[in-house]
């Protein structure tokens, strides 16, 4: 029987209930879902199989990921106590030169903070150069010109290099900074960072070793619990910071420098092509081709460097779009020539090529999304059987591995408190649903050559839970669309859980409440978590 015809006979059934023994008997003949059909599946059309096709396509693909993301958090536990020791030991009198380099672009509210914390880096001070690399085109040239005169004048070696044209983005102004370095080492903070004065004297041993081309340390976050938000995103960046670089780096398989809170040899830049710019994510760029050069790097997954969460979704929702639109144009640049580099074995280029392109998954999670009405309809004839044998298990990859992955995460960062983080465990996985648009957008913008400028994540230096002074600041990112296509989604879902619970079928209820909150926080906080309240407005005022 296909849908047609079950339309039909429920047609049938509702004009003249009583030749086909009213609903009841007709659910019963049927072996509908609320009936618990354990037999086999009912005759589909060709509509029919290919709506169920697609859908079975799609969660396949998520659940081989999944199983990529399982073996990522077996490997972090298998390997998590072979922790990296450098070679040797600098001695005080040969310690190698560095150069600190702060890309920055209107950080007016930050700038200050990064210099400051820089300037009382703990490091031999003729061995030490910091260059402000300013591309700014508001105050911020102000705010960094002082700090920076203000530091000159008390004896640190500290220079402001403005740049008018932002050829090549932050990449080009690494470029121009590493041009007139002085170090042989050159470490990179970005303006929302604030490393602790042990920080280079934590990395620069590992360079005794002459292999090491790069030294990168974990994210750390200031502002962890200051909203709901923060929370959330500090256990998504954790998954990526504690579990799948540490595991990588451990396991000897290639990973990536993060952009900040790390050091490089020189030569490991410039031998392996230098900062380029025709990606999004120069950093990710460089690291793999540093790696297919020979390069060794180290990843530190004890020491880390604090830095500040973006507090409003928009700015958050930037930030995802920006890595997850460069790593997919690193692997269309990057991975032909890693399955033709016959040094690589076969599952160091999988491992590349997953790591690369894990993105592609959120405009399938869109696909996805929209048929579920229709297969909600297509498979209500298919009973538990078909659930246990199909649904269960490609479930079980698709979602048990993001529970681990993350799980795993907060376990080693808490191992007494990590119970108490794992209650924003079912957010974090809805907001990872949630930003499918953004990134699908990123997505397809770089799998059509759809080239963008490089969109920084604004910070607002909120450090305390109870300041909302960003709500007045600069820099918020625009909502556009995207939160009204999320908030139409939300809906849809509402509608999906409504239709499930009126016939039955509760199984697939805490499935679409994943995708209705997802849709729903994410749409709701860009559309409106950046506006003054007239509530919070009094609140401040009675504070």
């Amino acid at each position: 029987m296909n849908v047609t015809e079950l339309a039909a006979r429920l047609a049938a059934v509702d004009r003249d209930p009583a030749p086909l023994g009213g609903l009841e008997k007709f659910s019963e003949s049927i072996g509908a879902y609320p009936g618990g059909n354990l037999s086999f599946l009912y005759h589909m059309d060709g509509l029919d199989i290919a709506i169920v096709s697609a859908y079975f396509a799609i969660l396949i693909f998520l659940a081989i990921y999944g199983a990529y993301r399982l073996r990522i958090v077996y490997q972090f536990w298998r390997y998590v106590d072979r922790k990296p020791e450098p070679s040797g030991r600098f001695l005080e009198s040969g310690l190698p030169h560095i150069t600190v380099q702060l890309p920055l672009f209107n950080e007016m509210y930050v700038a200050e903070r990064i210099i400051d914390a820089c300037a009382a880096l703990d490091y031999p001070s003729d061995r030490l150069e910091i260059q402000v690399l300013d591309d700014s085109t508001d105050e911020t040239r102000d705010v960094v010109a002082a700090a920076v005169e203000r530091h000159r004048a008390a004896g640190v070696r500290i220079v402001h290099l403005h740049r008018e044209d932002r050829t090549g983005y932050k990449a080009g102004a690494l470029e121009k900074g590493l041009a007139v370095a002085t170090g042989d080492l050159v470490a990179v903070f970005d303006a929302d960072f604030v490393p602790r004065p042990d920080c280079l004297r934590r990395m620069v041993d590992h360079f005794t070793d002459d292999r090491v081309g790069m030294v990168q340390m974990r994210w750390s976050h200031i502002n962890r619990d200051y909203s709901l938000l923060t929370k959330v995103q500090s256990i998504m960046l954790d998954g990526h910071f504690v579990v799948e670089q540490a595991a990588r780096n451990r396991s000897g398989a290639f990973f990536n420098f993060n952009g900040t809170a790390g050091m490089w040899r020189r030569e490991a830049i410039e031998w392996s092509g230098g900062w380029q710019h025709d990606t999004l994510t120069e950093d990710t760029d460089l690291s793999f081709r540093a790696q297919l050069c020979g390069w060794r790097f180290v990843y530190l997954l004890d020491d880390d460097v604090p830095s500040e969460l973006p507090v409003e979704m928009n700015s958050f929702k930037a930030q995802q779009r920006r890595w997850a639109k460069g790593l997919i144009e690193v692997a269309i640049k990057l991975m032909p020539r890693v399955w033709r580099d016959p040094r690589l074995t076969l599952g160091q280029r999988f491992e590349l090529f997953f790591r690369l392109t894990g993105n592609i998954s959120a405009p399938l999670i869109i696909v996805m999304a929209l048929l579920n009405l229709p297969v909600l309809i297509v498979r209500y004839n298919q009973g538990l059987f078909h659930l246990l044998v199909f649904d269960a298990p490609i479930l079980l990859f698709s979602t048990l591995s993001v529970a681990l992955f993350y799980a795993a995460g907060q376990v080693y960062l808490d191992p007494t408190g990590w119970k108490r983080r794992m209650r924003y465990l079912p957010l974090v996985m809805a907001l990872g649903i949630g930003l499918s648009f953004s990134n699908a957008k990123a997505v397809l913008e770089a799998l059509f050559g759809i080239k963008t400028s490089f969109v920084r994540t604004p910070k607002y230096r909120i450090e305390s839970s109870g300041d909302a002074s960003w709500l007045g600041k600069r820099y918020k990112r625009s909502r556009g669309l995207l939160p009204v296509l999320e908030l139409v989604f939300a809906a849809y879902f509402l509608g999906l859980i409504a239709y499930a619970a009126s016939f039955g079928i509760i199984g697939t209820i805490p499935f679409f409440l994943l995708f209705f909150v997802g849709y729903a926080y994410t749409g709701w906080l860009s559309m409106f978590g950046g506006v003054r309240w007239p509530w919070r407005r009094r609140e401040r005022v009675s504070s």
